[in-house]
């Protein structure tokens, strides 16, 4: 079986997670302190605050820039239902815009549509690794005095060209941006999440927000040679991350640079093998650099991407549906969306994720290939008959 991912993770993180453990001190502490340094440096960010998940990164975003009850925030139904529910945890209002044609990030056209005097916040996301057109949507923003929060869950290592430089995802170039360190990304740590923003005020909210509101931290605590007794002057949460887990991700942020330049190479070659079968393969802007976190391929539309996938499991190559959309899920059904979303419809039904790894093989890719032409043209042929999955296969099939 060709898995969908493979995490790269090997004796450097052995030996970090080993070094913590033996250090005695395994929960938030000088390692988290030490990783979020060394990644503020690694995007170019002023202020980076490490916490348990990109989700709660989401919300504590959210917060910080001020959404609450009553409030819209604007984002993509294109996306993982991650995103809206940090808006619904903040007791606001979600609302879905539609994505550009062809392509699977927020259209800023229809963001510029859907403000309103109710408008807190927009969220952009840099889906599957591949950054949004952030050169037209921060001036919409900034003229409407609207934050922009990035959700660059999948964008660690992504870049985009300002001004005639590369400038990497995260910096941030909107307001607050906010990683994911789960093990379907670029870097894992099991689970995990990364905040970055440039204004001081609110990495000092975001840092008192994720452990309970407590005024000192543990580390200025316990180095004091006096008792300090912390305070709690705002209501906060349990969001931390652990040392075990910064550890990890200081060793796998060693290895960013190979992870990326791998994906690279295995997404080029990709455009080469599908050349000749019946599917649309993604396009990277001029203005961009795609970290690929996933490789996601369009179908024929007189195709079922469920059949596709299921022949594909059948033949051992795993796949995953492409990105969902939150609309059509019962518990946003009553979510506002001010025009149809009929690209993000179309994207959801006619794309599937290849598999993509760093360490996955050319014998690999090609089969993958030869496997998904195969499927394509078993599934035209049986078009007019019903699909009926192998029940051996069935379990597999969870997406």
């Amino acid at each position: 079986m060709i898995p969908i991912t493979r995490p790269v993770l090997g004796g450097a993180e052995t030996i970090a997670a080993t070094r913590v453990i033996r250090s005695g001190w395994i929960t938030q502490g000088p390692e988290v302190a030490a990783f979020e340094a060394e990644f503020a440096a690694r995007v170019g960010a002023a202020h980076a605050c490490a916490v348990a998940n990109c989700t709660v990164a989401l919300q504590l975003a959210l917060i910080v820039v001020g959404v609450g009850p009553g409030d819209e925030v604007i984002l993509p139904s294109h996306t993982y239902i991650a995103c809206a529910n940090a808006v619904r945890h903040c007791g606001a209002t979600p609302v879905f815009v539609d994505v550009e044609p062809g392509g699977f990030n927020i259209d800023p056209e229809a963001i510029a549509e859907a403000i309103t005097s109710r408008t807190r916040a927009i969220m952009c996301v840099h889906q599957i690794g591949m950054p949004c057109d952030l050169a037209r949507i921060l001036p919409i923003a900034r003229a409407m005095g609207v934050p922009v929060i990035e959700d660059a869950a999948c964008a660690i290592g992504s870049r985009i060209e300002v001004q005639g430089r590369w400038e990497e995802i995260g910096k941030p170039h909107g307001d607050i941006a906010c990683f994911s360190f789960h093990p379907r990304k670029i870097l894992t740590v099991g689970d995990g999440g990364m905040i970055t923003t440039s204004n001081p005020e609110w990495d000092h909210r975001l840092r008192l927000l994720r452990q309970h509101g407590m005024s000192v931290p543990d580390t200025v605590r316990h180095a004091s040679p006096r008792p300090i007794v912390e305070s709690y002057p705002i209501v906060g949460y349990n969001y931390r991350l652990t040392d075990i887990q910064a550890a990890i991700g200081r060793a796998q942020l060693n290895r960013l640079d190979d992870i990326v330049a791998s994906r690279r190479s295995l997404a080029a070659r990709y455009r080469v093998l599908l050349r000749d079968i019946a599917v649309e393969c993604p396009e990277e802007p001029a203005w961009a650099r795609s970290n690929w976190q996933s490789y996601c391929v369009r179908l024929p539309r007189d195709v079922s991407a469920y059949e596709v996938m299921a022949q594909m499991l059948v033949d051992g190559v795993a796949t995953r549906r492409g990105v969902m959309c939150i609309h059509q899920e019962a518990a946003y059904a009553d979510a506002p969306t001010p025009h149809r979303l009929f690209f993000s419809e179309r994207a959801r039904e006619e794309c599937i994720l290849l598999p993509l790894f760093p360490r996955m093989s050319e014998r690999m890719q090609r089969r993958v290939a030869l496997t998904l032409d195969a499927a394509i043209a078993k599934t035209r042929r049986s078009i007019a008959m019903p699909f009926v999955v192998p029940p051996a296969t069935q379990r597999g099939l969870a997406f």
